[in-house]
This record gives structure tokens, C-alpha cells and sequence, in this order.
């Protein structure tokens, strides 16, 4: 029982990280029928902007605590994330929004390698450590451990998720969102700017993909050039596991992944006789993705979103 409460401990942690990163790639599905497969490079470059804040602040202001140090970090690294998002929605993918799908498609996996390639020309190749701005004492939770930045993470997790739905629900811009979603011709005709909704949208993902990665660097302590693409792809298939297009989808698809992969690497050994150890974790994800695509195609939540013309 303490291993089992431990892997869903480790998996709403995990899951709630993939559900932030998820929320990205459906809310620009929903809105663009696109697949931003540079999503994932956008959390890498939220954990590398973080770790580089947090660099500057221990360096020249080491009296300042570590808690503030990392809101410092994570209010850094949001508008940067949401500037190379925006940057990434102008260049690559405006002037394809009418092109045939594969080519965004395309020019995503292009984009991803020149956000990869420029992170590796200024952070480096080799992993790099990231600093623990809280308590590492473990608390004790019927047997299982959690670490205070754990807490934090899911309490982010938590008011970024629920901001983003307030958002969504209840302003002018959520439901110009939602108009455009369904519908973005008529949504013009009724006033809404779709270049402002698109931008916004990619802003959004952007802002909570920099939460997740700087969360994602202080939960594991090490992050790399590189780091984004398995993350990324696997929010993707908690995105597709929910229902793409669908927010709640995202955030019950993110959650349930996690958990899934936990439990998956808790007991895949006993499972296996000892043949499988905990480093397989990964083939969950994409063992799931194909159950769900053969089974249930439109994910959890069954979103559909309109094909246009």
C-alpha cells in the first residue's frame, strides 16, 4: 500500500506537469487545427530561462529566499516562453493556416530542431544542475514521501489550471476563443479578431508551459537542451488521451497519463517477472495513445472539432 500511495503521489506530480504542457498543444488544436510540435522546446526553454534567472539571483542577490528566487524564475521565464511562442505562431505557421496540413506539420519538426539547436548554442550539450530553492525534508503522507517542491508544483498546477478555465468560462476573450474554435469564419463576421485570439492562445500555452518547465527543472534538478522533446510528446498523448480540442480533456488526460506511467514503473517489474525494470516507464505513454486511437479516436472527453473547409 505505501508503494501504491508513493506512484499516485508521483503521478498526479508528473501528470500535472503533462497537463499544463498538454493544455498548449489543444488549445492551439482547437483553435488552429494545428500540432504545435514545437510545444515541448517551449517548456525546455522555460526551464533554461528559469535556471539562468536563478543563476543571476544566487550570484547577486544570495540574501534573497528561496522561495521568492523561484517566483522570480517562473515570472522570468513566462514572458519569454510567451515572446518565442508568439515569435514561432508570426514566422513559421501564419502563412500555412491555409496550406495542406502536412506542411505545418513540417514545419513544427523544423521548428523544434532550430529551438533545440539554439538552446544547445547557448546553454550547452551537458546536462546542468538546477538549483533547490526549497526545503528538501521530505513529508510524510500515510507511509509515502512528499518534498515541499512537489507541493508547490501541484498547487501551481492547480491555480494555472484553474485560471486558465476562468479565463476561458467567463471573458471576452475566452468566448472569442471559443467562437473561433467553433467556428472561425463566422466568428470574424461577428467582430472577433482572429489574429488577436490565435496569438493569445499560443501566449497562453506558452505561460503555462513555462511554469511547467521551470517546476519540471526544480522537481528533478538537472534539465538539458533536449529535455523538452519526451515531455512534449508525451503531453501530446495525454492531449489525444483526453480529447484534443477539449481543455478539461487535457488536464484529465495529463493527469491520468501520469499516474498510468507511475504505477506503470511501480509494478511493471513484478509484472514481468523482474524482465522490465522501472526505466521502461516511457512505453506507457505510447502504449496508451494507440489503445486510445484504436479504441476511442476521439479521446475521454470526445471532443470534435469540424473539419474546414
Amino acid at each position: 500500500m505505501d508503494t501504491f500511495i508513493q506512484q499516485i503521489i508521483n503521478g498526479l506530480v508528473l501528470g500535472s506537469m503533462y497537463a499544463l504542457v498538454a493544455l498548449g498543444y489543444t488549445m492551439v488544436y482547437g483553435v488552429l487545427n494545428l500540432i504545435n510540435f514545437a510545444h515541448g522546446d517551449v517548456l525546455m526553454i522555460g526551464a533554461m530561462t528559469g535556471l539562468t534567472i536563478l543563476n543571476i539571483l544566487n550570484t547577486h542577490f544570495p540574501e534573497l529566499a528561496g522561495p521568492i528566487k523561484l517566483a522570480i524564475a517562473i515570472g522570468g521565464a513566462i514572458p519569454v516562453c510567451m515572446i518565442v511562442n508568439i515569435i514561432i505562431e508570426r514566422v513559421a505557421y501564419r502563412r500555412l493556416r491555409n496550406a495542406p496540413r502536412l506542411a505545418p506539420l513540417i514545419t513544427a519538426i523544423g521548428v523544434s530542431t532550430l529551438l533545440n539547436t539554439f538552446a544547445m548554442m547557448i546553454w550547452g550539450r551537458n546536462p546542468l544542475p538546477f538549483p533547490q530553492m526549497l526545503p528538501t525534508d521530505p513529508i510524510l503522507i500515510g507511509g509515502a514521501v512528499i518534498t515541499p517542491t512537489q507541493i508547490l508544483l501541484l498547487a501551481l498546477a492547480l491555480v494555472s489550471m484553474a485560471g486558465l478555465v476562468l479565463l476561458v468560462e467567463k471573458t471576452k476573450m475566452g468566448r472569442a476563443m471559443r467562437a473561433t474554435a467553433e467556428n472561425p469564419r463566422v466568428a470574424g463576421l461577428m467582430g472577433v479578431d482572429s489574429n488577436k485570439v490565435i496569438i493569445a492562445t499560443f501566449a497562453l500555452g506558452a505561460a503555462l508551459a513555462a511554469v511547467a518547465g521551470v517546476m519540471w527543472g526544480a522537481n528533478y534538478a538537472s534539465i538539458q537542451f533536449s529535455m523538452g522533446f519526451l515531455p512534449g510528446l508525451k503531453a501530446f498523448c495525454a492531449a489525444v488521451l483526453g480529447g484534443i480540442g477539449n481543455i478539461y480533456g487535457a488536464m484529465i488526460g495529463g493527469i491520468a497519463l501520469g499516474i498510468i506511467e507511475s504505477l506503470g514503473a511501480g509494478y511493471i517489474g513484478d509484472l514481468t517477472g523482474g524482465f522490465l525494470g522501472s526505466h521502461y516507464q516511457d512505453i506507457f505513454a505510447f502504449v496508451v495513445l494507440i489503445l486510445v486511437l484504436t479504441v476511442r479516436p476521439s479521446g475521454i472527453m470526445g471532443e470534435r472539432v469540424a473539419d474546414r473547409a
